[in-house]
């Protein structure tokens, strides 16, 4: 079956929700509910002293973790990144995206019209993605944050795949060999073995939409493997 082409459009949703605080007055009449007024407002900005300190203390512990895992994280999962500027050229990684919410872009400048897409991609799981010098901008909508792979890194391959888990670096996340995905209805499961991360046409070695059972042989020299909508992928061989 011939290579695909996707042209992907991401929908960002924001959702602004407002509070509201209700102040009940006491009877200027009554002298004596003044007073408890008082000290009720007292009270109040002593609590309120008190949870500002927790709330601060905990923001503090928020940050510190934040300044944690930001040690790994190269760009965020929403934005438009110009390539040289805000993110380096290079290969990038984006994981634990669900329900093909995760859009991304490499564009070769920013006039925002469909001929200006090089590549892109609706994400369930993991995708890899080498933005190369030559790009002008690297649209990320939705995603988790992305980390910079590293090219000498090293795994253990797994020969369980998960069907719905998005791309995997064969011989770190994926073992070679030839497996097997059973229970696939109405065309839904997409496969693609790759040579690189460009996502360009010519970077596909082979890909299909199947139905029923599938079988397809992860060769050694491939660079990645693509599966989504699929059932797990078990190794056979």
């Amino acid at each position: 079956m011939g290579a695909k082409g996707k042209i992907a459009l991401g929908v960002v949703v924001s959702v602004v929700v407002i509070g509201a605080v209700s102040a009940n007055a006491g009877d200027d009449g009554d002298s004596g509910s003044g007073g408890n007024g008082k000290d009720s407002a007292a009270s109040a900005e002593r609590e309120s002293g008190t949870k500002s300190d927790t709330k601060a203390d905990t923001g503090t512990k928020k940050d510190a973790k934040a300044g944690k895992a930001g040690t790994k994280v190269a760009f965020q999962g929403d934005g438009d990144f110009e390539v040289g500027t805000d993110v380096k050229p290079g290969t990038y990684r984006t994981t634990g995206n669900a329900g093909g919410l995760c859009y991304w872009e490499r564009a070769k400048d920013a006039s925002g019209e469909m001929d200006s897409i090089l590549a892109n991609d609706n994400v369930s799981g993991t995708s890899y993605v080498t933005i190369p010098a030559g790009d002008k901008l690297f649209k990320s909508s939705g995603c988790k944050d992305w980390e910079a792979v590293d090219a000498k890194a090293t795994g253990t391959p797994a020969a369980l795949v998960k069907g719905d888990g998005g791309m995997h670096r064969v011989g770190v996340d994926i073992a070679p060999g030839t497996y097997k995905s059973t229970g696939n209805t109405d065309d839904l499961c997409y496969w693609e073995r790759t040579k690189d991360a460009s996502h360009a046409m010519e970077s596909i070695l082979a890909n299909n939409n199947v139905s029923g059972t599938a079988v397809v042989t992860v060769a050694a020299g491939d660079a990645y493997f693509k599966t989504t909508g699929c059932k797990d992928w078990k190794k056979t061989g």
